[in-house]
């Protein structure tokens, strides 16, 4: 009978094992990604084409229409998965070791962190590089407010809103408003929320 195959060390990280993150394969993949980061951050704003296919270089995938202003950065990028409509601001991070999926119509604010990484507490094992990697999931029409942190593990339900400068340690139900560190639903979204006095023109 054979032996199934030995999973390399990209591999025990993508699927969420503890495990020695000290390794060449994992270095040359954030190395690739690091100088593809530095040269979209150094390109200027209006050479918006040129931005758009190192975007779609850096990333696993992204769907129509988006807008990430720079500086962005991100360790893999390969393991990115956003949709259609996506903003995303200033000095967005994502630390993607495990996946990182993203929904359509997302707007994320900027100073904003995404981690999937977690170090071991002993001192001696996380000075040997031990750690695990876990999915973060933001689903469809979410808005994440500026200075907000992400942890590895977190999904964010449809509709939701993070308010600004939240610490997000726990999944979030969809069409709720939540705020904190750590962040907590205050209450839920609805009809109650719809803005009726929109100005349709600017009065002469």
């Amino acid at each position: 009978m054979e032996s199934e195959p030995k999973l390399n060390r990209l591999d025990l990280m993508r699927q969420g094992f503890w495990h020695h993150g000290i390794a060449p394969e994992i270095e040359s993949g954030l190395n690739a990604c690091a100088d593809l980061c530095f040269e979209l951050n150094s390109l200027p704003p209006s050479l918006t084409g040129q931005r758009e296919k190192l975007f779609r270089k850096i990333l696993g995938s992204i769907g129509e229409r988006f807008i990430i202003h720079s500086p962005f950065r991100c360790d893999f990028g390969s393991h990115i998965h956003i949709g259609n409509d996506f903003i995303g601001n200033f000095n967005m991070t994502i630390l993607d070791e495990a996946p990182v999926t993203i929904g359509d119509h997302v707007f994320i604010g900027p100073n904003v962190s995404i981690y999937t990484i977690i170090h071991a507490l002993d001192p001696n094992q996380r000075n040997e590089g031990i750690m695990q990697a876990k999915p973060v999931t933001i689903g469809n029409d979410v808005w994440i407010g500026g200075n907000t942190i992400i942890l590895p593990g977190v999904k964010i339900g449809d509709g939701a809103v993070i308010g600004a400068g939240s610490i997000v340690t726990r999944d979030i139900p969809p069409l709720t408003l939540a705020i904190g560190s750590p962040c907590k639903p205050v209450r839920e979204i609805s009809a109650s929320d719809i803005i009726t006095d929109i100005a349709d023109s600017i009065p002469e």
